[in-house]
């Protein structure tokens, strides 16, 4: 049936085209456009469909599925405002369409206009059944309207319709998160399991909660709570197996990741987690083996390339480290990790050039880690450019002045300048601001001597400053 189907597509879609290129007479129901837009979309060939729209729309003026799909296109190419003035024409002749104005809201939250979106969904909800699902759409309004309390009522109002929305909860927590009221909102949650001690989405979405407050062992004997209830719940399999991995139980996690992928299937998601457990272990081959399974089901994955990258670097092989590193800033050029990653990577291949090209970039970007700083400035240190590498601390100091790691890295490339009472200024400074922060100045200096003098002077300040 499927293989006669797709013959059938075939030659309408043939029929069409030599339509469009002779202007023969032909005829095409409704039904034959909505064929033919919709293979134009799956292909996306915008262009293809807009034309089949439009002649479409010659014949079936009033089809509120065709004006959907020219709103579909527009939309796809970046013609909101018109999308949403063809919704408003189509609503003109069914102006209680439930889809239309499902389509018109989220354009107006595509588009900015919060407020529009809000009041669109608000009208459907009377008419709609899935309920739980109007109320997500006018949470997540209220969330780019930056109203989180109101986007916390309208999510608990879901919740009230439909307690296994993932959705829904995993937005409610982050809004509670954001507000920093999600540890009181503890009983809110265990309200759920008390109504209902057996509802998997109960103890998962507590799971969540405690995790998100870092108390990993409660959210660990949640996520078990809901996979004793349903053993092929796989969103606590996974969630269960990040949990495992933020407490460093690397063999754990994987288990829990392995029995996701069995009741799931694989995603390049789960293959980069499994990945980073086993490069969390050390199992560096293991790991390429899972990130390169990652990239081969969506080869625009850049997290796989990255971890790829990282393993290589980890074994030193700086050339293939690169190689990945660029592959996945290709696709997200502007991940200030995946920079610094090719910047050091570059550096340890000897390609100075290269990676202080890199470094000024990042400087370029927002945030500007101090790591960015450190190493840049270091590059030069390295090099026996002293001056270079004080210019690059000024610049760190400029946008930090109270940057004890600053100071400190400042302090010692001003002794190897030979600039040694700017030195000790600096380094009492760095002291004051951070007096534990002093034992990676020791790392720059092999030379017990000079450690020895460094010593006398920073315990003196510890004896006369504590």
């Amino acid at each position: 049936m499927e293989h006669y189907r797709k013959k059938e597509e075939k030659e309408l879609i043939k029929r069409f085209e030599i339509h469009l290129k002779m202007g023969d007479n032909q005829y095409f129901d409704e039904d034959d456009f909505l064929t033919i837009i919709n293979f134009y979309l799956e292909s996306d060939k915008m262009k293809w469909a807009l034309k089949a729209c439009d002649l479409g729309l010659k014949q079936y003026e009033y089809s509120t599925d065709l004006i959907a799909d020219k709103a579909e296109i527009l939309t796809r190419t970046g013609r909101l405002s018109e999308a949403i003035s063809c919704i408003d024409a189509a609503l003109i002749y069914a102006p209680s369409d439930v889809d239309l104005l499902m389509q018109k809201g989220s354009l107006h939250t595509i588009s900015g206009e919060y407020l529009s979106s809000v009041a669109c969904f608000k009208k459907i909800l009377p008419m709609s059944e899935d309920r739980d699902e109007i109320l997500y759409q006018i949470g997540m309004a209220y969330q780019g309207l930056e109203d989180f309390e109101k986007a916390i009522e309208t999510y608990k109002e879901a919740i009230q319709f439909n307690l296994n929305n993932e959705s829904v909860l995993y937005e409610l927590t982050y809004c509670l998160e954001i507000m920093g009221t999600l540890e009181k909102s503890i009983p809110y949650y265990k309200r759920f399991i008390d109504a209902d001690p057996y509802s998997e989405y109960a103890w998962y979405n507590m799971g969540i909660v405690y995790n998100k407050l870092k108390k990993f062992n409660k959210a660990i004997d949640a996520y078990e709570f809901s996979i004793a209830i349903d053993e092929t719940f796989s969103s606590a399999h996974f969630n269960m197996g990040n949990t495992y991995l933020n407490l460093e139980k690397y063999d754990k996690a994987i288990a829990s990741y392995l029995l996701t992928l069995e009741y799931e299937g694989p995603s390049p998601e789960l293959y980069c987690h499994i990945g980073a457990s086993y490069e969390k272990m050390g199992q560096y081959e293991i790991s390429i083996r899972y990130y390169t399974k990652a990239s081969k089901i969506d080869p625009l994955y850049h997290q796989a390339s990255f971890g790829v990258g990282t393993c290589f670097a980890f074994k030193e092989n700086w050339l293939e480290a690169t190689h990945f590193f660029k592959k996945a800033i290709k696709i997200d050029p502007l991940n200030t990790s995946y920079l610094k990653s090719l910047a050091e990577s570059e550096y340890s291949l000897g390609n100075s050039v290269s990676s202080i090209e890199i470094y000024e970039q990042l400087s370029q970007l927002e945030p500007v880690t101090s790591a960015v700083w450190l190493d840049w400035s270091c590059i030069y240190y390295d090099q026996g450019d002293y001056k270079k590498a004080l210019n690059i601390i000024e610049m760190a100091l400029s946008d930090t002045p109270d940057g004890s790691e600053y100071l400190y890295r400042k302090a010692v490339y001003l002794l190897a300048y030979g600039k040694y009472k700017e030195a000790m200024v600096i380094l009492e400074q760095a002291l004051i601001l951070n007096y534990e922060g002093h034992a990676q100045v020791y790392n720059f200096f092999e030379d017990l001597t000079i450690q020895k003098a460094l010593f006398k002077i920073i315990d003196k300040y510890r004896k006369d400053g504590q």
